[in-house]
C-alpha cells in the first residue's frame, strides 16, 4: 500500500478487520518489518490521539519515528505557487517535501481545512503535494476532507462491540461554538457505507455532506426519528460543507445556544436499542454529549481511542510490506 486516504485504499474490509484483530493479539510480532526504517510524522495542526497512537504503532513495528511540528519547530512554509516570498515564510513546500522524503521511508501528514476556499480544501492541495513530490508512501493523519485512521478505528470498535450482524449506526450532528471541518464525518460516512451496517445520518438543514463521501446514504433531519432503534450513535459537529449553501462553506449556520436540543442526552438515547455511544475525541461535554451519556457503561470513547493504535499499525504494516 503506497497511499492511505480513502476506504478503498485498505481493500477488503473483512480482511482488514481480521488483520486488526491479529495485530491486537500481538502488536510486536512484525518488528522485523520496521527495523532500520523511519516514519516521519508531519503535523501542521495540533494532535493528541493521532500523534501518540501513530508513534506507538510505528514503534510496535520496530520503526524509528521523527515528529515534525511545522508551526513550532520548523521554518514557516509557503504552500502556494507564484507567491513572491517577501513575508514571514522562509521556505517553500516544494523544496521542503523532497528534503523530508530523503530522511524517511514513510510519511504521515496532518493538515486541517483552512476554510478559505472550498475548492482548495476539497482538492487537498497540501496533501497532494506530499503524494506527488515526496517519493514516499503517504498516509493521511487527517486532512482538509478526510480522517481515515479515525474511521478505521471506529469500524474496528463497532465490529468488536456489535450485538447484531447488521447493526444500525447513526451519525448525528451536534452543536459546537466553533467552525469545525468535515473530515471526521466524511470519513466515517465513507467507511460505514462500505461496511455491512444500516447507516443513517442526521443533521439540521444546511449541513449536508458532500455526495462523494455519503453517496446515497439515508439522511434524516428529525434527530429523534433517526435515533429510533439505533445500536451505535456517533456524535460529531461539522461546519457547513457548502453543498447546498456554497456561500456558507465553513460557517456555523446557527447560534449554538439555539441548537442545544441536538446535544446527545438520555432523551435521545432512550429511543435507541440501548445504543453504544461513540465520539472521536476531544469532546466538549454538555455541548456534543451530556455527562451521563459519555460516562455511561455504553460509552465506548476510550476503547475507540485505544483502537487508533491498531488502525495506524495495520496501515503502517501494509506500507512496510510494500517497500
Amino acid at each position: 500500500m503506497k497511499l492511505f486516504q480513502h476506504v478503498s485504499d485498505i481493500g477488503d474490509l473483512r480482511t482488514a478487520l481480521a488483520e486488526a484483530q491479529e495485530v491486537k493479539r500481538d502488536r510486536y510480532q512484525w518488528q522485523h518489518l520496521g527495523r532500520n526504517k523511519t516514519a516521519l510524522l508531519i503535523f501542521f495542526n495540533n494532535s493528541l490521539r493521532t500523534r501518540l497512537s501513530t508513534q506507538k504503532a510505528a514503534m510496535n513495528l520496530g520503526m524509528n519515528v521523527i515528529v515534525l511540528d511545522v508551526n513550532q519547530g520548523a521554518w514557516k512554509l509557503e504552500t502556494e505557487r507564484g507567491v513572491i516570498m517577501d513575508g514571514d515564510k522562509s521556505e517553500h513546500l516544494l523544496e521542503a517535501i523532497p528534503v523530508m522524503g530523503s530522511y524517511c521511508d514513510i510519511i504521515g501528514v496532518r493538515s486541517f481545512a483552512r476554510f478559505e476556499s472550498r475548492k482548495d480544501d476539497y482538492e487537498e492541495k497540501i496533501l497532494n503535494q506530499f503524494i506527488r513530490y515526496s517519493g514516499r508512501p503517504v498516509f493521511f493523519m487527517e486532512s482538509a476532507t478526510v480522517h481515515p485512521l479515525q474511521a478505521f478505528a471506529d469500524l474496528i470498535t463497532i465490529e468488536e462491540h456489535k450485538q447484531t450482524a447488521r447493526p444500525k449506526v447513526v451519525m448525528t450532528w451536534a452543536p459546537h461554538p466553533r467552525a469545525l471541518p468535515q473530515a471526521v464525518p466524511n470519513s466515517f460516512a465513507e467507511w460505514m457505507l462500505a461496511a455491512d451496517v444500516d447507516f443513517v445520518i442526521t443533521h439540521p438543514e444546511g449541513y449536508e455532506l458532500d455526495p462523494q463521501f455519503i453517496g446515497h446514504a439515508r439522511v434524516e433531519y428529525d434527530q429523534m426519528k433517526a435515533f429510533e432503534g439505533a445500536d451505535f450513535v456517533y456524535a460529531k459537529n461539522w461546519s457547513c460543507p457548502g453543498v447546498t449553501r456554497p456561500n456558507d462553506y465553513g460557517k456555523v449556520l446557527h447560534d449554538y445556544h439555539t441548537m442545544m436540543d441536538w446535544c446527545v442526552s438520555s432523551r435521545q438515547m432512550a429511543v435507541t436499542n440501548n445504543a453504544a455511544f461513540l465520539h472521536c475525541l476531544p469532546v466538549r461535554r454538555n455541548m456534543i454529549v451530556t455527562d451521563d451519556v459519555i460516562e455511561s457503561p455504553r460509552s465506548l470513547v476510550i476503547p475507540e481511542a485505544a483502537n487508533r493504535e491498531i488502525s495506524a499499525q495495520v496501515v503502517l504494516k501494509r506500507m512496510l510490506e510494500s517497500l
